[in-house]
């Protein structure tokens, strides 16, 4: 993620402060009953993170999805649908090319109203909470919270002078942790890991698919091209996709980074194919999200631009699965009581 000034993290220290009271009274509220969730009909699995910036958020839904539609289970997903227009946004849409039509979408900022409409057209087994960790208006039978293990959140404030939701004693409400991009730790200080089920993550390259191009036009790692390639991207850790790309051999002459969710516009593509020649890139390589970002942009690149399709690895994976189970009964069992 984009990093603060130092300066500008200073003067808006006294606003987190205030975002931080507010947070902090709200959850209290929750947690003592005096604020109220809804309950949908369906499971709800929440998957979020306590931080802004990627964590592997999008790839654990798409785990979560598959899984339960390979079970024969009738599958939502509910998203804000942040920073997008029209009932979809750049996250929504790369969840509906991977997921096809076996998925039904909610969006919008009332995820309950979301969920119940969709459930008044149809049955649904499962619902996919998308970034709900901070959600506590919709009531939830599992939630998931992921963690980018790169980073020391002891070290980080809360917005905006820093990048926390919410306080990390937060992570309190967690049912399973799941770490991104360190498999040695667990970066949230204090809190007692050890009395949640604590998962690691690994991103794998599934291939390189060529934009604008089909599942045929795909290709592996190194073998994108014999010359050093181009990088960008709009992502919530463009370092980290900058970071993956070297581990998987891919060598790059330059990079850039443009805020999350950035919706490309012609002069971004020449502006990139500019930078390209500069460092004389044989190509460029981005993201799934940027691609669905890039469709906006009416000029055509002169190279040919790269996608990388990802997913990941679940250290443990039965376990993984054996603890969202437990969870889950756990919780129908209490509803029956």
């Amino acid at each position: 993620m984009t990093r603060i000034p130092r300066g500008l993290a200073i003067a808006l220290w006294p606003v987190s402060v205030v975002y931080g009271w507010v947070v902090r009274a709200k959850n209290s509220m929750y947690d003592a009953g005096w604020l109220k969730a809804k309950r949908l009909n369906g499971t709800v699995i929440s998957v979020g993170n306590l931080t802004t910036g990627g964590t592997g958020k999008t790839p654990m839904v798409l785990w979560l999805a598959a899984r339960f539609l390979a079970k024969g289970k009738s599958v939502a997903i509910l998203s804000r649908g942040y920073k997008g227009s029209r009932g979809t946004s750049d996250e929504i849409e790369l969840l509906r090319r991977r997921l096809g039509d076996g998925v039904r979408f909610g969006v919008g900022a009332d995820r309950y109203a979301s969920g119940a409409k969709l459930e008044a057209e149809k049955r649904v087994d499962v619902f996919l909470l998308d970034d709900g960790f901070q959600h506590r208006e919709l009531a939830r039978d599992l939630d998931i919270l992921m963690l980018d293990g790169s980073r020391d959140l002891k070290s980080e404030s809360m917005l905006p002078s820093g990048s926390l939701r919410e306080p990390v004693s937060g992570a309190r409400r967690a049912d399973i942790l799941v770490v991104s991009r360190n498999a040695e730790k667990v970066p949230i200080g204090a809190i007692d890991s050890n009395r949640r089920a604590t998962f690691f993550t690994q991103t794998r390259l599934v291939e390189f698919r060529r934009l604008g191009a089909g599942p045929s036009d795909s290709k592996y790692g190194s073998t994108i091209n014999r010359s050093p390639s181009f990088a960008f991207c709009g992502i919530g850790n463009p370092e980290a996709f900058f970071a993956d790309l070297v581990s998987w051999r891919v060598e790059l002459a330059g990079e850039k980074a443009f805020l999350d969710h950035h919706v490309y516009s012609d002069l971004d593509v020449e502006r990139l194919e500019v930078e390209a020649d500069k460092v004389s890139a044989a190509d460029f390589v981005t993201t799934e999200k940027d691609a669905v970002n890039l469709a906006l942009a009416g000029r055509a690149f002169r190279r040919p631009v790269w996608v990388a399709v990802i997913d990941f690895v679940i250290s443990a994976e039965s376990e993984f699965v054996a603890a969202i189970e437990r969870v889950l009964r756990a919780r129908r069992r209490g509803a029956a009581a």
